[in-house]
């Protein structure tokens, strides 16, 4: 089977030292905040130009590969394409297709779907590792207010896209490696082996809610982490488990050094496919030409500062968009000042308890200071508080109804008190 996959060729606008390319270096990235995007590009060509519209000629990057039905790939073309579509799928219309198994290019879809299904379960068996954040998307009303939560599902479609997006970015970054034994200048994205002394803490924070990680070599660090990953869906510690155990691992950067990407088991990996969004692709995009018209390497370090700005924008973006998701919980949780919720204690410090709201995934703190019942020692060891009289005990993972009694936008905190004394 054929399956092409085929992107924007941005670089085709955006020419070297043109004032667009100025910006977009300087940017990096699209930042997404809550109610806003901040694009690194002009919608002119994002939702223009590059916009791969159905029953219009466009011109295109493309992986195209020739796939057996086991998922090998036997073989792979590279190159600048001109596509003409005649069908564009929403999520939505794709998943439906899908589930129905009916509809315009039903069976398409399913074929592809087993497929990626196929280059999935081979990516978990090299030692891969499973992810699947919980992702809370605000309603927003005409104002940007939030007024409401959709806990955002990924199914079958989203899956599909992604598998081959990683195997296009692999098969982009073998091929230039495999080119020149990894002494082409290139754009990689790499990401390095967990420090063993963050998994020992986060190791030590699962325990407290019952779960047994062992980390012994590589792959048993993945095989673990997945198993943890598969026990701890629907359960109350999911999302904080989820994202402790993403912080515990390294940062994911750019480089021109040819190394791992540890989470997604690649020898070599690049991004490829999102030059909209992503000046590094862009970047790639570049090199992958010069390279396929025999050109020889460039002088490696003017590349390398480029990756650092990038992974410098990369981090700042993140920044920004935690930062708004965090404004808009503070926003959303002050519609909710008075009102009783289910919670999971995330976090006990001498100061005050971190409780993360079920329904909203909001989190907010209940000070020590506010518990009158009784007087509180902070037992550092055990991450718990212990009630000097009644001997009542306060730790990780505990389940609690919570009030939230007052916001504060500018500090961006939610203050909390059990709904009963006895918590």
């Amino acid at each position: 089977m054929e399956i092409g996959v085929h992107i924007a060729d941005v670089t085709h606008y955006v020419t070297p030292k043109s004032l667009m390319e100025k910006e977009a270096y300087d940017r990096a990235t699209s930042v997404y905040l809550v109610d806003r995007t901040i694009p690194m590009l002009p919608e002119r060509l994002s939702n223009g130009l590059c916009s791969l519209r159905p029953n219009e000629d466009k011109l295109t990057f493309s992986c195209v590969f020739e796939i057996t039905d086991q998922a090998e790939v036997k073989d792979f073309w590279i190159g600048r394409t001109v596509i003409h579509s005649n069908r564009r799928f929403s999520y939505e219309e794709a998943q439906e297709n899908m589930d129905a198994e009916a509809g315009e290019y039903a069976k398409d879809l399913l074929k592809i779907n087993s497929l990626a299904k196929l280059l999935r379960s081979a990516r978990f068996k090299k030692g891969a590792i499973n992810f699947e954040t919980v992702e809370v998307k605000f309603k927003l009303d005409e104002t940007g207010t939030p007024v409401g939560l959709i806990i955002k599902e990924r199914k079958d479609v989203h899956k599909l896209i992604e598998e081959f997006m990683l195997l296009a970015n692999k098969t982009v970054a073998t091929y230039i490696y495999n080119k020149n034994k990894g002494k082409s200048t290139f754009v990689y994205r790499v990401h390095d082996y967990p420090d063993l002394e963050k998994l020992a803490t986060f190791a030590s924070f699962a325990t407290k809610f019952g779960h047994e990680i062992k980390f012994m070599d590589e792959k048993k660090v993945s095989n673990s982490l997945n198993k943890l990953m598969e026990e701890i869906v629907g359960k109350p510690e999911q999302n904080i488990l989820e994202q402790l155990a993403i912080r515990s691992m390294a940062k994911a950067k750019y480089t021109t050094e040819p190394k791992q990407h540890f989470g997604l088991a690649f020898d070599h990996y690049t991004h490829f496919t999102s030059p909209i969004r992503r000046y590094p692709d862009m970047m790639v995009h570049r090199l992958l030409q010069h390279y396929l018209d025999g050109g020889k390497p460039p002088e490696n370090q003017a590349w390398e500062e480029k990756c650092l700005h990038s992974s410098e924008r990369e981090k700042r973006a993140a920044d920004a968009e935690r930062a708004s998701i965090k404004y808009k919980q503070v926003e959303y949780m002050k519609l909710a000042e008075d009102k009783d919720y289910a919670g999971i204690v995330t976090g006990v410090t001498e100061w005050g308890v971190y409780v993360e709201i079920s329904e909203t995934k909001c989190e907010g703190m209940v000070k020590v200071q506010d518990l009158t019942d009784d007087y509180y020692d902070f037992d550092n060891k055990n991450m718990r508080l212990i009630g000097a009289k009644n001997k009542k005990m306060i730790t990780l993972g505990d389940k609690v109804q919570v009030r939230v009694t007052r916001t504060d936008i500018d500090r961006r905190t939610i203050d909390l008190e059990f709904v009963s004394n006895d918590k």
